[in-house]
């Protein structure tokens, strides 16, 4: 009877364990929905108008909204890595059904960083008409916003600028944007 010699285990790679990686993954793609998400709800609460708005928190906003292409796009990107990491390796449906949810919150925010929602908001009212002041159909107690410049005056009614809020013109020779 021959004894076996014992033979050396064959040393095998150091493996994650599958729920860790999927857990990681999935929770990476929350973090990243929510991140692109917020690129585009930061800026949109601090610029909204009607609303005092500190020049710190102005300038912040700001600069989010111009990263948030790139920010959005690295995002989404990143959410695909995570998506082929889950649906590669086994993992829970939950998981797989969360990643694809803030997957799809990242792709659509995309969008929503290009979006600029106060031009659906304010009308500019292109060229204004201009009338003399004999003539202009104006009501004694209407309210106007007044400009006068270089010898040239304009008076824009309130009730028209209540739904263009923006008026682009020239007066005096200079181009001018009435707000109201």
């Amino acid at each position: 009877m021959e004894l076996d010699s014992p033979q050396p285990e064959q040393e095998r790679p150091a493996e994650r364990p599958p729920h860790r990686t999927g857990a990681f993954a999935a929770w990476a793609t929350v973090l990243l929905g929510i991140t692109a998400l917020a690129t585009f709800a930061y800026p949109m609460y601090v610029i909204r108008p009607f609303r005092a708005q500190g020049a710190t928190e102005l300038a912040v906003a700001l600069a989010i909204k111009q990263a948030a292409i790139w920010v959005t796009v690295g995002c989404a990107i990143a959410e695909l890595v995570c998506l082929v990491t889950l649906y590669r390796r086994p993992a829970r449906r939950v998981a797989r059904v969360v990643a694809i949810v803030f997957a799809a919150i990242a792709f659509g925010s995309i969008w929503l960083a290009r979006f600029n929602v106060y031009e659906m908001m304010f009308h500019p009212m292109g060229a204004p008409a201009v009338e003399s002041a004999a003539i202009a159909k104006v009501d004694p107690d209407d309210m106007v916003i007044a400009v006068k410049l270089n010898g040239s005056a304009r008076a824009y009614p309130i009730r028209e600028m209540g739904y263009h809020h923006i008026a682009n013109d020239w007066v005096g020779g200079e181009p001018i944007v009435a707000t109201y």
